[in-house]
């Protein structure tokens, strides 16, 4: 099983890019996790232009990929604009459409992130995506800058995303 691992953030340090690393890092036997550089190196989505390489490396590998996990934070009760730029990319190339996704927002507070996740959900269903999970992952700021903390405390996220998928 290959899933697809994609960061929101543009941020150095990001939990939620963190995440996608650990994920990577905790996939089970039969599973690969292909983590995505940066969505920050899309251009500007324009109808009008020929998709760059960049955007063709990214819709093939969603693609190849069984699942899509999406790791993002919430910007003023919104998903980041780096993010949804990616997402438009896709409308009208049908990369995500029946490809199973699970949405993950990591965040200092217990219920953050509801309202990225409802905006990256409404995105998805119109690309025609399956939400496989959806769900907040509250780290306190001190354990994003742990390892091992870090890595403990999402290691049962991690593995309900997987489990989500029906990986091995």
């Amino acid at each position: 099983m290959r899933i697809f691992a994609v960061s929101g953030s543009l941020q150095a340090g990001s939990s939620n890019t963190r995440f996608v690393e650990v994920a990577r890092g905790l996939a089970p036997d039969g599973v690969e996790v292909d983590v995505f550089e940066s969505v920050g190196a899309l251009p500007h989505f324009n109808p009008d232009l020929v998709a760059p390489g960049a955007v063709i490396d990214f819709r093939e590998r969603i693609t190849a990929a069984d699942g899509v996990l999406i790791a993002s934070p919430e910007y003023a009760h919104e998903m980041p604009g780096s993010l949804k730029n990616a997402l438009d990319w896709l409308v009208g190339t049908g990369e995500l459409y029946g490809k199973r996704v699970a949405i993950v927002v990591v965040s200092p507070r217990p219920n953050g992130g509801a309202y990225a996740r409802e905006a990256i959900e409404r995105t998805l269903h119109a690309q025609g995506s399956e939400i496989v999970r959806s769900t907040t992952v509250g780290v306190v700021k001190h354990e994003v800058a742990d390892d091992a903390s870090f890595s403990e405390h999402v290691r049962e996220a991690v593995g309900q995303v997987f489990a989500a998928f029906g990986s091995p």
